[in-house]
Parts: structure tokens; C-alpha cells; sequence
């Protein structure tokens, strides 16, 4: 089954990595960025998981930095939701192709070949998700990573005639290449309810707590689709970015309480005592 793949044409700004020294040698650099200062949300790690805090009607983007030599397909997901097409997110579906060494910025839904609606964090009746009949999985960025299939770089000698043959001949045949959408702006589309299973926020939360990313306004962003056949039909990596608000963050364990509500004693009715200073 064929699909789109994306190709943004903006020129990208330099992204700050999340910090995370034991995944130093992944494919790529996954950030979260608030859209009004450009600023990377902060990363919490609890279990093995990583998460940032959703501010409700802040909008934010999805950055991808591609660390390697070779292009990368990045189908990204918001909520289950593939971003590029608005299907219940699946590895197999359309992504983003990312240049090597080049970072895309993913800013919201894809409506078109020039345009996005853009991600904000929202009350989950709200999202994007919820609206159209998915809540399962609100509260998750997910990102599946592919490696580009390589041309073979030689041909091959033959022992029995003075000519080369091309390993294809003895070789399966390639896969059909699939069309992809390339952007340097960025955006992404789902990765599998499977493999973003993990992706799923602890049910101990209260779904009426819960946020989500909302549809917001449309904002310019330019893409064409090109070509990306995929090395293997299973991800090279995928990649989970849990979000909530702070006030659920804190009941979870996975940021500290403020410094405040350490403190157990009794309130005091007159806590500073003394007498009056001078002016």
C-alpha cells in the first residue's frame, strides 16, 4: 500500500537536543518547543519514560534532528493521530522525510501541501483527538524512524565470465518505492497504536484532568511529496514524549511538588511577629 511522504521546503533554525546522555546514539533528536519563544519544554524522566509539561493554549512544534549521513522518514503521531493524514496513527502510513545532518519542524495538522493547523495544548474535550471520536491515547507525541533503503554501490564479478552482474539479478526484488512527503519546516505522521502503545499515559489520571492538543489556527508551511522506499518494514526507532499539566505531573511523581508544599506545620496567624521597622 502506497502512501504520501512529505518533503518541508523552510529552511530550519538550529534545535537544542534533549539532553538524555544514555540515548546519545539514537537516529535523532526529538524536541518539544513552545511556538512563542522557541523555547524546549523541559524533559522529566520517570520508568524509563520522558515527559514535559502541556501549558493549556500555549502553542507548541515537534523539532527532528536528523543526526546521521542518510535521509530518515519520520511518521509522527500527536494523541494516536497520524499528523499528516488524520488517521488513527500506524507506523505503515505517511511521515516526514528528514535530510541527513538537517532538523524539520513539525508545527501542526497537515491541510495541505502549503498549510498546517496548528498544535496547542488544550482540555481534552478539546483536542483534536476527542473531537473526533479517539481519546485513548491523548497526552502523547510519538515518532517512528526509517532508514532509507540503499543502491547497491558496486556491481558484482562473476567467475565464470569475463563481466560483471548487477546483485539484483540474484537478488529478491526491491520493494516498490513509496512517495513520502519531504519538509524542512517539518511534519510528521503517526507512529503505530501498536508500537505507540507505550504511549499511553497512566490510567491513574482522571480523564476530565487530562490534556490534549487541540486544532488551532492555520499557519503557513510548505511541503512536496518525494520519493523514500524504507529498509525495513519495521521502525529503526520510536520514540515517546508524554505530556500533561503540571498539577497532574506532580500527582504522577515524575516532577517534585513546590518547595511550599513540603513544609508540614500548622498555620500561624501572625507569622512575622515583632515590632514596626522604620520606613
Amino acid at each position: 500500500m502506497r502512501f504520501p511522504f512529505f518533503y518541508p521546503l523552510l529552511a530550519a533554525a538550529a534545535m537544542a537536543a534533549i539532553t538524555v546522555p544514555a540515548q546519545a546514539a539514537r537516529l535523532a533528536d526529538i524536541s518539544v518547543h513552545d511556538r512563542r519563544d522557541g523555547r524546549e519544554l523541559t524533559v522529566y524522566r520517570k520508568d524509563g519514560r520522558r515527559y514535559v509539561i502541556g501549558e493549556p493554549g500555549r502553542e507548541y512544534e515537534i523539532r527532528i534532528r536528523n543526526h546521521g549521513s542518510q535521509r530518515l522518514l519520520a511518521v509522527t503521531s500527536v494523541d494516536g493521530v497520524n499528523v499528516l493524514s488524520g488517521e488513527t496513527a500506524s507506523s505503515e502510513q505517511s511521515g516526514y522525510v528528514v535530510d541527513s545532518h538537517e532538523q524539520t519542524r513539525i508545527e501542526g495538522w497537515r491541510k495541505n501541501l502549503s498549510e498546517v493547523a496548528s498544535f496547542y495544548f488544550t482540555r481534552l474535550p478539546d483536542s483534536y483527538a476527542a473531537r473526533t471520536g479517539r481519546p485513548d491515547d491523548v497526552g502523547v507525541i510519538g515518532v517512528a524512524l526509517f532508514r532509507e533503503k540503499q543502491a547497491p554501490c558496486c556491481r558484482m564479478w562473476r567467475d565464470d565470465e569475463d563481466r560483471y552482474e548487477s546483485p539484483a539479478k540474484s537478488a529478491e526484488p526491491p520493494a516498490a518505492p513509496s512517495a513520502e512527503i519531504e519538509s524542512r519546516a517539518g511534519a510528521g505522521a503517526g507512529a503505530s497504536a501498536d508500537s505507540m502503545a507505550g504511549a499511553r499515559a497512566p490510567e491513574a489520571r482522571r480523564k476530565a484532568e487530562r490534556i490534549g492538543t487541540g486544532h488551532g489556527e492555520r499557519l503557513d508551511s510548505a511541503a512536496q511529496q518525494v520519493e523514500f522506499e524504507r529498509a525495513s518494514s519495521q521502525p529503526d526507532e520510536v520514540i515517546a514524549i508524554y505530556y500533561d499539566s503540571r498539577a497532574n505531573l506532580v500527582a504522577q511523581g515524575v516532577i517534585p511538588p513546590p518547595r511550599r508544599m513540603y513544609a508540614q506545620r500548622r498555620p500561624d496567624p501572625f507569622p512575622a511577629g515583632g515590632f514596626v521597622p522604620d520606613p
